[in-house]
C-alpha cells in the first residue's frame, strides 16, 4: 500500500476465523497467514471475536476517534462479515458504523444469500456509508449470488471477481447499480492460474457496459498468451497495474462512480458517495 493509499485507508476486523463454503475458499488467504504466524490452520475457522471489535469507535485520550473521519475502513477482511457465527455481535458492527457516518465501511462477502436476515432494523435502502461487494470465482457461483444480490436493497455494490478460476460472463449483471468490478487471481504456493484472457474479457464486458473496472492482482500462477508466469507475491498488485486496463477507475483506486469525499466536522461529517 502506498504512504497516499495509508492516508486513505483502514482495517477493522471485528472477529477472526471463517469456514469454507465455495471452491473459491479451497486455498484460502486467512488460513494461509494463521499457518504461517502460529504453525497451524487449526483456528482458522473458528469464530472468535478479536481485541479490535468496537475499533471505529475507539478514542484518544483527546476524545477524538482513533480512526480519524474520511477513511475507507475495509471491514472483516480475515472473516466473512454474514458469517453465521457473528450473528450475535454483528448488531453492534452495523451500530458503530451508523454512529460512524464520517468513514465509509466496505466488506466482501460470499454469502449475499444470508444479507436479508442480517440488516439492521433502520437499514431501509442501504446506508449511504456501506459498500458491499459480492464475491464470485466461477460461473456457477456467478449466477447464484449476483441475482440475489441485485435484488437486495443496497446503495453502493461491487462485484470482486476473485480469486477468478475460469472465464466469467457478468454481462447480464452489469448496470450503473454495480460501481465496480475488481478482478483478481489467486495467491499462495497451491495457487490455481489466472488466465489473461478471461480478465480481458470481463474488462470489455464492463466496457461494453460502463462498468467501472479494475484488475487489482495476477495471482501467483498467472497465463498469458499461452504461457504460465510464476509472479512473486510482493509483484502480484503491481504487475496488474502495469497491465495498464482499469477503466474508470481513479485515484486511491477509487471507480469514477464513487465521487468520495467527506464534509467538514461541522456539517455533522455526512459522508457524500454521488453515483
Amino acid at each position: 500500500m502506498t504512504e497516499e493509499n495509508e492516508k486513505i485507508y483502514a482495517d477493522w476486523n471485528p472477529w477472526h476465523g471463517c469456514t469454507k463454503i465455495s471452491p473459491g475458499c479451497r486455498y484460502c488467504y486467512v488460513y494461509r497467514q494463521d499457518e504461517r504466524y502460529s504453525g497451524s490452520t487449526s483456528k482458522s475457522s473458528k469464530c472468535r471475536k478479536t481485541s479490535s471489535f468496537d475499533l471505529p469507535v475507539k478514542r484518544k485520550r483527546d476524545g477524538s476517534y482513533k480512526i480519524p473521519p474520511g477513511k475507507i475502513i475495509f471491514t472483516c477482511f480475515t472473516s466473512d462479515f454474514l458469517l453465521k457465527d457473528a450473528d450475535e455481535w454483528r448488531p453492534d458492527c452495523w451500530k458503530m458504523m451508523k454512529e460512524r457516518k464520517d468513514c465509509y465501511f466496505y466488506f466482501f462477502t460470499k454469502r449475499i444469500d444470508r444479507l436479508a436476515e442480517c440488516f439492521p432494523p433502520d437499514w431501509g435502502d442501504g446506508y449511504d456509508n456501506v459498500l458491499i461487494g459480492c464475491t464470485v470465482e466461477n460461473q456457477d457461483r456467478a449466477d447464484f449470488r449476483l441475482p440475489v444480490f441485485k435484488a437486495l436493497p443496497i446503495k453502493h455494490r461491487s462485484v470482486i471477481a476473485a480469486p477468478l478460476l475460469e472465464h466469467l460472463d457478468l454481462s447480464a449483471y452489469l448496470d450503473d447499480s454495480i460501481e465496480e468490478v475488481s478482478v483478481g487471481g489467486e495467491s499462495g504456493n497451491y495457487a490455481r492460474p489466472c488466465d489473461y484472457s478471461w480478465i480481458l474479457d470481463i474488462r470489455r464486458q464492463c466496457v461494453e457496459k460502463n462498468v467501472p473496472f479494475r484488475f487489482h492482482q495476477t495471482g501467483a500462477f498467472f497465463i498469458k498468451d499461452g504461457r504460465m508466469y510464476r509472479i512473486k507475491r510482493a509483484l502480484q498488485k503491481s504487475q496488474a497495474r502495469k497491465a495498464n486496463i482499469d477503466f474508470r477507475i481513479g485515484k486511491n483506486s477509487i471507480p469514477d462512480t464513487a465521487d468520495y469525499h467527506m464534509a467538514e466536522p461541522e456539517d455533522n461529517c455526512q459522508l457524500s458517495f454521488d453515483i
